[in-house]
């Protein structure tokens, strides 16, 4: 009878702890919440001002007293006591408290595949001390691939590609694990970095991060496109100092971005050559699924089909596909508890 009540009452949550966005699973209700991974602290008093949304705002419109940050870098917590705020700040949001006696829930967390036990231990901690019952780990590409609803526990090999905002994880899986794994630190980030330098250089334009994210949005593209993008790009000229407005196209950008686009391909073919032969031929027909914010890149599916002869696709919602993976190993648990990354540090109940 309690267990029951326990179940219904208790939202074991599922977590994409992104570089640039934290997305939040709620058992049996889906997708609650998509947003920044930034926290804004008060430097004079060291406390939290905003989380989230909110504290995107504040990107470069604060005084000097308050900084706005991202607590993750590369996919991995370098702040741990504010990333810890930030995660308890999310938990509370869709965990009930009416009842004193009802348990915490449990946790599912997507980690990139390259972290080191240390930063593991890392992402268990903070999520146990921000309210967690259990915290269980799980690699990006394969809750990406869950996600995707490919057969990940069959014989056959998979190919996914995690385009996030701090890292691209390549992967090739097969019968409930990670055969071939490779992490890149050049995604979405680099990316929005690539138009900043970009503007300086080719129009003495200086940009801000949020500008550039809005061009690569609005205009970016991996591939030549069948027809003309334009978008307007201000900031302040470095040359008079004044603010000033330049039109750029979506061949502008393609050459900003070709060079980190071209490290992203060259990563995915290293990736299949390292790739069993028996798997290679599962590939080519399931093809290359990509996932991930940087998936929406367009032309990058045609570009990576083009340098690999496999065929690729865009995930369904390839941006909450990791959070709908841990989603879907929260409600069968105990049947994917082996795509779980094995903790060596056990995480006790509270």
């Amino acid at each position: 009878m309690f267990n029951r009540l326990f179940s219904v009452l208790t939202r074991d949550i599922g977590i994409d702890l992104g570089t640039a966005n934290t997305i939040v699973y709620v058992k049996g209700k889906g997708i609650v919440i998509n947003e920044p991974s930034v926290v804004a602290v008060n430097l004079r008093t060291k406390r939290i001002v905003a989380i989230g949304n909110e504290a995107k705002r504040m990107v470069g419109r604060t005084p000097a007293h308050i900084v706005a940050k991202r607590p993750l870098v590369d996919g991995v917590i370098s702040d741990f006591e504010t990333t810890e705020e930030m995660l308890r700040y999310f938990i509370s949001r869709v965990h009930l408290h009416a009842l004193p006696i009802m348990p915490k829930p449990q946790v599912v967390i997507g980690i990139p595949s390259g972290v080191t036990e240390v930063e593991k231990k890392a992402v268990e901690d903070a999520a146990v001390a921000a309210g967690a019952r259990r915290a269980y780990l799980i690699e990006e590409p394969m809750a990406a691939a869950i996600g995707a609803r490919l057969p990940v526990q069959d014989p056959g090999g998979s190919m996914v590609v995690d385009i996030g905002g701090g890292t691209t994880e390549v992967a090739v899986i097969s019968l409930g694990g990670i055969v071939i794994s490779k992490s890149l630190r050049t995604a979405g980030d680099e990316l929005n970095e690539n138009i900043v330098s970009y503007a300086r250089e080719r129009f003495n334009l200086h940009i801000g991060i949020r500008m550039a994210e809005d061009i690569k949005i609005a205009i970016g593209s991996a591939y030549p496109l069948t027809e003309k993008l334009e978008a307007a790009m201000r900031g302040r000229d470095l040359i008079t100092g004044l603010p000033r407005e330049v039109i750029v196209d979506d061949a502008h950008i393609r050459e900003a971005l070709a060079k980190s686009v071209k490290l992203l391909v060259e990563h995915v073919k290293a990736a299949i050559e390292e790739t069993p032969p028996e798997l290679i031929s599962d590939i080519m027909h399931r093809g290359i699924l990509l996932a991930g914010g940087g998936a929406l890149l367009r032309g990058i599916d045609i570009l990576i089909h083009e340098q690999t002869r496999i065929p690729t696709y865009v995930a369904d919602d390839p941006i909450t596909c990791v959070a709908r993976g841990t989603g879907i190993v929260l409600e069968d648990i105990e049947s994917l508890r082996d795509v779980l990354v094995p903790s060596q540090f056990e995480t006790r109940p509270r």
